[in-house]
C-alpha cells in the first residue's frame, strides 16, 4: 500500500540502453538530473535492454552491458533502496512489449518514418533495417504510458519521440476513454546538450568512433586529462562564448555543470589565462566529478548478487504498476479478461 506522500508525488521514467558505454554527456546531461529529481517525483529508471536488440549484440556482451549500466547508474547516486526510486531491467517486465503491440496497431506508418532517428540509424546500417528498428518508438511510448508517466527527462534530440509518444496516447484516450497519462518533456538548460570533444557541432556520443570525442565514467584519469587536452577549440586564446567558438563554448558547458559556475564567472576566472589553462581546469574538474562513480562502479560490479537483488526487486515493483495499465488497456480494447 502506497502511503499518502508517494501516492500524492508525481512520476517519472526514463531509460538508458545498455551499451556498457556511459559517457560524460549521457551523464551531465540525463544522469546527474535524474539523480536530483529523486526528491521530488517517483522515479522510474531502466535499462532498455530489448530497444539495444534493433542492433546485432553478442550476447554475453550484452549481459555484462547490462550490469555495467546498473552499477554505474547506482554508483551516479540512482538509489533503489528509496521507497520512490525504481531500477528495473525492461525486459524483465513482459508488459513493455505487450503494450508495445498495441501501441504499434494505433501508430501510423507515416509517424514512423518521420523519426529522425529511424533515418540516421538506417544509413548507418542499411544491411539491418529491421522492423523493430522502425516501430522501436512505440515501444518507447509503452515504456512510459505503462506508468501513468506525468514527465520525462530527455535530451532535445528526443522532443520528437516523446510528442510522438503524446499524440499516441492522445488518440488511444480519443478512441477508448481516458486511459493514459500525456507526459511533458523536463530538459535542463543547462548540461542537457554535451557535445563531442572532436566534432563540437555534433553532440557527445558513445557510438562516436573516435574514441578521443568521448570521455567515458570509467575513464581513468590520465586518459580523460589527454582528451580533453586533444579537445577541438579554435585558433584564438580567449575563454568565452561567441561565433566560431563552438570548441570552448562545448568545455565551458561541461566546466559550468561540473563544477557549478556561471558562464559569466567561468570567462572572468580564465581571462588572459589561454586554452592550456583552462583546459587542465576542465580536466581536473571531470576527474574528480568521476573518481568516486569510477569507484563505486567497480565496487558494485564486485557485488553482483546485490545487481541481481535489484533487478528482482525492481522488476517485481515496475511489474506491480505496469499490470494495472495493461488490464485497463486490454479491457478498453475489447480482450477477455485473463483469469
Amino acid at each position: 500500500m502506497e502511503d499518502n506522500k508517494t501516492a500524492r508525488k508525481k512520476i517519472i521514467f526514463s531509460g538508458i540502453q545498455p551499451s556498457g558505454k556511459i559517457t560524460l554527456g549521457n551523464y551531465l546531461g540525463a544522469i546527474k538530473h535524474w539523480v536530483a529529481l529523486q526528491k521530488d517525483y517517483r522515479c522510474l529508471f531502466c535499462a532498455v535492454d530489448l530497444h539495444a536488440i534493433t542492433l546485432r549484440q553478442e550476447p554475453a556482451q550484452l549481459r555484462r552491458q547490462t550490469f555495467e549500466l546498473l552499477a554505474q547508474l547506482m554508483a551516479c547516486g540512482i538509489d533503489p533502496s528509496q521507497n520512490d526510486t525504481i531500477l528495473f531491467v525492461q525486459s524483465h517486465v513482459h508488459q513493455h512489449a505487450e503494450l508495445a503491440w498495441v501501441l504499434d496497431c494505433h501508430t501510423m506508418f507515416g509517424e514512423l518514418s518521420r523519426m529522425t532517428q529511424f533515418k540516421e540509424k538506417s544509413a548507418r546500417a542499411p544491411e539491418n533495417i529491421n522492423a523493430g528498428l522502425f516501430t522501436y518508438p512505440a515501444l518507447m511510448a509503452a515504456d512510459i504510458l505503462l506508468y501513468n508517466t506525468d514527465a520525462v527527462p530527455v535530451g532535445d534530440d528526443q522532443r520528437q519521440h516523446l510528442e510522438l509518444t503524446r499524440d499516441i496516447a492522445g488518440r488511444f484516450n480519443s478512441l477508448y476513454g481516458q486511459t493514459f497519462t500525456l507526459p511533458e518533456p523536463i530538459i535542463p538548460e543547462v548540461g542537457a546538450r554535451i557535445m563531442s570533444l572532436m566534432e563540437p557541432t555534433k553532440k557527445m556520443s558513445k557510438s562516436d568512433p573516435n574514441e578521443n570525442a568521448y570521455i567515458l565514467l570509467t575513464d581513468p584519469p590520465d586518459v580523460i586529462l589527454r582528451k580533453i587536452k586533444r579537445a577541438v577549440t579554435d585558433s584564438g586564446s580567449e575563454v568565452r562564448l561567441g561565433e566560431g567558438k563552438e570548441g570552448i563554448a562545448n568545455l565551458m558547458n561541461i566546466y559550468a555543470v561540473a563544477t557549478g559556475k556561471t558562464f559569466e564567472e567561468i570567462q572572468a576566472q580564465f581571462e588572459g589565462k589561454g586554452y592550456g589553462v583552462f583546459k587542465s581546469a576542465v580536466a581536473e574538474a571531470v576527474i574528480e566529478l568521476l573518481r568516486p562513480v569510477r569507484q563505486r562502479t567497480q565496487k558494485l560490479l564486485e557485488e553482483k548478487d546485490e545487481l541481481l537483488r535489484v533487478c528482482k526487486d525492481g522488476a517485481e515493483r515496475a511489474g506491480r504498476m505496469a499490470s494495472r495499465t495493461l488490464e485497463k488497456v486490454h479491457r478498453k480494447i475489447g480482450f477477455i479478461r485473463r483469469v
